[in-house]
Protein backbone atom coordinates (compact mmCIF):
# COMPACT_ATOMS: atom_id res chain seq x y z
CA UNK A 1 0.00 0.00 0.00
CA UNK A 2 1.04 3.98 -1.25
CA UNK A 3 1.95 5.79 2.17
CA UNK A 4 0.16 9.47 2.55
CA UNK A 5 3.78 10.93 2.08
CA UNK A 6 4.53 8.76 -1.16
CA UNK A 7 1.52 9.61 -2.76
CA UNK A 8 1.93 13.09 -1.75
CA UNK A 9 5.43 13.28 -2.88
CA UNK A 10 4.16 11.23 -6.31
CA UNK A 11 1.55 14.33 -6.75
CA UNK A 12 4.46 16.94 -6.33
CA UNK A 13 6.29 15.49 -8.83
CA UNK A 14 3.86 15.10 -11.38
CA UNK A 15 2.40 18.63 -10.95
CA UNK A 16 6.47 20.05 -11.18
CA UNK A 17 7.05 17.60 -14.87
CA UNK A 18 3.55 19.41 -16.06
CA UNK A 19 4.24 22.52 -15.17
CA UNK A 20 7.78 22.32 -16.84
CA UNK A 21 6.05 20.75 -19.60
CA UNK A 22 3.49 23.74 -20.16
CA UNK A 23 6.35 26.15 -19.58
CA UNK A 24 8.24 24.07 -22.65
CA UNK A 25 5.17 24.59 -24.94
CA UNK A 26 4.57 28.45 -24.31
CA UNK A 27 8.29 29.07 -25.06
CA UNK A 28 9.36 30.05 -21.40
CA UNK A 29 12.09 28.22 -21.07
CA UNK A 30 12.07 27.08 -24.85
CA UNK A 31 14.45 28.60 -27.48
CA UNK A 32 12.16 31.68 -28.27
CA UNK A 33 11.53 32.07 -32.32
CA UNK A 34 10.93 34.97 -34.25
CA UNK A 35 8.33 34.89 -36.70
CA UNK A 36 7.57 37.43 -39.58
CA UNK A 37 4.97 40.43 -39.01
CA UNK A 38 3.75 40.05 -43.23
CA UNK A 39 4.61 36.11 -43.79
CA UNK A 40 4.04 34.58 -40.53
CA UNK A 41 6.80 32.54 -41.39
CA UNK A 42 9.49 31.68 -38.59
CA UNK A 43 13.02 33.69 -38.75
CA UNK A 44 16.05 30.79 -38.57
CA UNK A 45 13.97 28.09 -39.04
CA UNK A 46 15.13 25.50 -41.67
CA UNK A 47 12.11 23.60 -41.89
CA UNK A 48 10.04 27.01 -42.88
CA UNK A 49 12.50 28.12 -46.04
CA UNK A 50 15.35 28.95 -43.46
CA UNK A 51 15.55 32.53 -43.73
CA UNK A 52 18.72 33.77 -41.52
CA UNK A 53 18.03 37.11 -39.30
CA UNK A 54 21.14 37.93 -37.58
CA UNK A 55 20.32 38.53 -33.86
CA UNK A 56 21.06 41.72 -31.85
CA UNK A 57 24.11 42.35 -30.35
CA UNK A 58 25.37 44.70 -27.71
CA UNK A 59 28.81 46.31 -28.20
CA UNK A 60 31.62 45.76 -26.41
CA UNK A 61 32.82 49.05 -25.10
CA UNK A 62 37.00 48.86 -25.49
CA UNK A 63 39.70 48.93 -22.86
CA UNK A 64 39.78 52.62 -21.68
CA UNK A 65 37.11 54.39 -23.77
CA UNK A 66 33.38 55.36 -22.59
CA UNK A 67 30.65 55.62 -24.76
CA UNK A 68 28.96 59.09 -25.67
CA UNK A 69 25.41 59.12 -27.10
CA UNK A 70 24.59 61.24 -30.16
CA UNK A 71 22.14 63.86 -30.62
CA UNK A 72 21.39 66.93 -32.53
CA UNK A 73 22.41 70.80 -31.68
CA UNK A 74 22.05 74.38 -33.33
CA UNK A 75 25.37 75.30 -34.84
CA UNK A 76 25.93 79.42 -35.60
CA UNK A 77 23.83 81.85 -33.73
CA UNK A 78 21.12 81.61 -31.63
CA UNK A 79 20.59 85.48 -30.00
CA UNK A 80 19.07 87.50 -31.75
CA UNK A 81 21.44 89.25 -34.96
CA UNK A 82 21.66 92.92 -33.70
CA UNK A 83 23.87 93.85 -36.60
CA UNK A 84 22.13 92.06 -39.16
CA UNK A 85 25.18 90.29 -40.71
CA UNK A 86 23.85 87.29 -41.37
CA UNK A 87 27.19 85.37 -41.17
CA UNK A 88 26.48 83.14 -38.49
CA UNK A 89 22.85 81.20 -39.46
CA UNK A 90 21.57 78.97 -37.48
CA UNK A 91 21.33 75.49 -38.54
CA UNK A 92 20.44 71.96 -36.79
CA UNK A 93 23.38 69.67 -37.10
CA UNK A 94 23.54 65.85 -36.15
CA UNK A 95 26.16 63.89 -34.54
CA UNK A 96 26.58 59.97 -34.05
CA UNK A 97 27.52 58.16 -31.21
CA UNK A 98 31.08 57.44 -30.44
CA UNK A 99 34.00 56.59 -27.92
CA UNK A 100 36.33 58.72 -26.85
CA UNK A 101 39.28 57.90 -24.31
CA UNK A 102 38.71 58.42 -20.51
CA UNK A 103 41.69 60.57 -20.44
CA UNK A 104 44.60 61.72 -22.48
CA UNK A 105 46.76 59.18 -24.51
CA UNK A 106 49.58 59.04 -22.14
CA UNK A 107 53.44 58.63 -23.05
CA UNK A 108 53.32 54.93 -21.86
CA UNK A 109 50.63 54.41 -24.30
CA UNK A 110 52.38 55.61 -27.44
CA UNK A 111 55.59 54.19 -26.08
CA UNK A 112 53.63 50.81 -26.24
CA UNK A 113 52.94 51.69 -30.12
CA UNK A 114 56.32 52.77 -30.77
CA UNK A 115 58.06 49.39 -29.35
CA UNK A 116 55.57 47.35 -31.80
CA UNK A 117 56.53 48.86 -34.89
CA UNK A 118 59.78 48.48 -34.02
CA UNK A 119 60.15 45.35 -33.79
CA UNK A 120 57.24 44.19 -36.19
CA UNK A 121 58.51 46.69 -38.96
CA UNK A 122 62.16 45.55 -37.97
CA UNK A 123 64.41 45.64 -41.38
CA UNK A 124 66.32 48.72 -43.07
CA UNK A 125 63.49 48.73 -45.94
CA UNK A 126 61.08 49.80 -42.88
CA UNK A 127 63.30 52.29 -41.54
CA UNK A 128 60.99 54.70 -42.80
CA UNK A 129 57.94 53.33 -41.16
CA UNK A 130 60.04 53.48 -37.86
CA UNK A 131 61.06 57.31 -38.09
CA UNK A 132 57.86 58.99 -38.93
CA UNK A 133 56.11 56.98 -35.80
CA UNK A 134 57.85 59.07 -33.12
CA UNK A 135 56.76 62.33 -31.93
CA UNK A 136 58.80 65.71 -32.54
CA UNK A 137 60.35 66.46 -28.94
CA UNK A 138 60.97 69.61 -30.44
CA UNK A 139 58.10 70.83 -30.05
CA UNK A 140 59.33 72.29 -26.38
CA UNK A 141 61.24 74.51 -27.83
CA UNK A 142 60.42 78.20 -27.92
CA UNK A 143 62.80 81.11 -27.56
CA UNK A 144 63.57 82.36 -23.77
CA UNK A 145 62.34 79.19 -22.66
CA UNK A 146 64.67 76.85 -20.85
CA UNK A 147 63.07 73.38 -22.14
CA UNK A 148 65.95 71.02 -22.93
CA UNK A 149 65.49 68.82 -20.11
CA UNK A 150 62.00 68.34 -21.31
CA UNK A 151 62.78 67.49 -25.25
CA UNK A 152 65.66 65.07 -23.65
CA UNK A 153 63.33 63.19 -21.16
CA UNK A 154 59.69 64.19 -21.81
CA UNK A 155 59.18 61.39 -23.57
CA UNK A 156 60.94 58.64 -22.26
CA UNK A 157 61.44 58.95 -18.48
CA UNK A 158 59.63 57.06 -16.21
CA UNK A 159 58.48 60.33 -14.09
CA UNK A 160 56.31 61.09 -17.04
CA UNK A 161 54.60 57.61 -18.00
CA UNK A 162 51.31 58.34 -17.69
CA UNK A 163 51.67 62.80 -18.92
CA UNK A 164 50.33 63.14 -22.05
CA UNK A 165 52.03 62.41 -25.47
CA UNK A 166 53.02 65.61 -27.56
CA UNK A 167 54.49 66.28 -30.70
CA UNK A 168 51.95 63.76 -32.35
CA UNK A 169 50.58 65.05 -35.65
CA UNK A 170 46.95 64.19 -36.97
CA UNK A 171 48.35 61.65 -39.39
CA UNK A 172 50.54 60.21 -36.41
CA UNK A 173 47.37 60.47 -34.29
CA UNK A 174 45.23 58.69 -37.15
CA UNK A 175 47.95 55.56 -37.85
CA UNK A 176 47.91 55.51 -33.81
CA UNK A 177 44.33 54.64 -33.46
CA UNK A 178 44.40 52.11 -36.38
CA UNK A 179 47.22 50.09 -34.52
CA UNK A 180 44.92 50.14 -31.55
CA UNK A 181 42.28 48.95 -33.29
CA UNK A 182 43.81 46.40 -34.92
CA UNK A 183 45.49 44.94 -31.39
CA UNK A 184 41.86 45.21 -29.03
CA UNK A 185 40.31 43.36 -32.27
CA UNK A 186 43.15 40.71 -32.29
CA UNK A 187 43.11 39.96 -28.79
CA UNK A 188 39.10 39.63 -28.83
CA UNK A 189 39.57 37.04 -31.47
CA UNK A 190 42.21 35.67 -29.49
CA UNK A 191 40.68 34.96 -26.57
CA UNK A 192 37.37 34.10 -28.62
CA UNK A 193 40.17 31.18 -29.99
CA UNK A 194 39.49 32.20 -33.56
CA UNK A 195 43.46 33.07 -34.09
CA UNK A 196 46.09 31.19 -32.44
CA UNK A 197 47.41 32.60 -29.38
CA UNK A 198 50.73 31.95 -30.24
CA UNK A 199 51.18 34.49 -33.00
CA UNK A 200 51.58 36.86 -30.10
CA UNK A 201 54.83 35.16 -28.57
CA UNK A 202 56.80 36.58 -31.97
CA UNK A 203 55.87 39.76 -33.84
CA UNK A 204 59.36 40.14 -34.75
CA UNK A 205 59.64 40.98 -38.55
CA UNK A 206 55.82 40.27 -38.77
CA UNK A 207 55.53 43.21 -40.84
CA UNK A 208 52.88 43.47 -43.37
CA UNK A 209 51.89 40.10 -42.13
CA UNK A 210 50.66 41.13 -38.71
CA UNK A 211 47.06 41.01 -38.09
CA UNK A 212 44.93 44.05 -39.86
CA UNK A 213 41.04 44.05 -39.13
CA UNK A 214 40.43 45.29 -42.32
CA UNK A 215 42.28 43.08 -44.32
CA UNK A 216 40.42 40.00 -42.07
CA UNK A 217 37.12 41.50 -42.39
CA UNK A 218 37.65 40.98 -46.39
CA UNK A 219 39.01 37.11 -45.68
CA UNK A 220 42.21 37.90 -47.12
CA UNK A 221 44.01 36.73 -43.78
Amino acid sequence: MISFNNLKNLLIVVSCAAVVTSCKNSKLFGKKTETSDVTGWNYNDKNMGGYQVAREKEERTGPGLVFVQGGTFTMGSTEEDVMSDWNNIPTRKTVNSFYIDRTEVANIHYREYIYWINNVFDGDEYKEIRDKALPDTLVWRSELAYNEPLVEYYFRHPSYNYYPVVGVSWQQAHDFCLWRSDRVNEKALIDKQFINKNTLKNIQGQGSESFNTKAYLLGLT
